[in-house]
């Protein structure tokens, strides 16, 4: 597992038209060969009476499961070339389909390639993206007298609260960066006295805004 990797949230959907054929371009995060595959089936649904529906996608995080398709368009000239730009920008667990409805005028191999890539570029750039990194999902239990203070301080930390248990004593779960937990458990300790129990869960991968977006 790596520690941390770039990819898209959501759907971003994107069109342009070359020479009188209509592109659609639309991406998504997708993990694994099943959902990239399915997200593909979607499209394909959607513009069933279109020309092409050709795709590509980087469907793991270490940037090895790799899968494209020309959907009948001349070879090399559309998979590969959406692919080509998905791994340029760094990207993984990535699924990209660029829909054609062919206009009346042949673009040639090199317009092909120019034609996908362009439509796919344009749209990885008005994706949102988010990086993916390393984050520990932990358990902090607290008296009840310790609520506010652990409050203030979980409020002001660079941790997200995904729950708070409430039974004899109470219980914060965070999710932090691996980074930044051991710090957080320093600084929590220090603010309670030493009067807290910590649990840390197994390594997960979580979600933040990408500083270019």
């Amino acid at each position: 597992m790596p520690d941390k990797y770039l990819s898209v949230k959501g759907i971003c959907r994107t069109e342009k038209v070359i020479e009188r054929s209509r592109f659609i371009t639309t991406s998504t995060h997708a993990e694994g060969e099943k959902e990239a595959m399915d997200f593909i089936s979607g499209i394909r649904s959607r513009y069933r009476d279109a020309t092409h529906n050709c795709y590509a996608f980087v469907g793991d995080d270490a940037g090895n499961l790799l899968r494209f398709s020309d959907d009948g368009e001349p070879q090399g000239t559309a998979g590969m070339p959406i692919l080509d730009v998905i791994r340029n920008n760094g990207l993984r667990q990535c699924a990209v389909v660029v829909t054609r409805y062919f206009g009346g005028i042949k673009l040639g191999a090199g317009g092909l390639v120019r034609a996908y890539s362009g439509c796919t570029a344009e749209n990885l750039l008005q994706a949102k993206r988010v990086l993916y990194e390393l984050c520990e999902e932990n358990r902090y239990t607290v008296d009840y007298s310790q609520v506010k203070a652990a409050s203030l301080l979980i409020s002001s930390s660079p941790c997200e609260l995904l729950d708070t248990l409430y039974a004899d004593r109470v219980t914060f779960i965070l999710r932090l960066k691996a980074k930044d937990s051991g710090p957080f458990d320093a600084a929590l300790t220090d603010r309670l006295a030493g009067r807290l129990e910590i649990s840390h869960g197994d390594p997960c991968m979580g979600a933040f805004p990408a500083e270019d977006n």
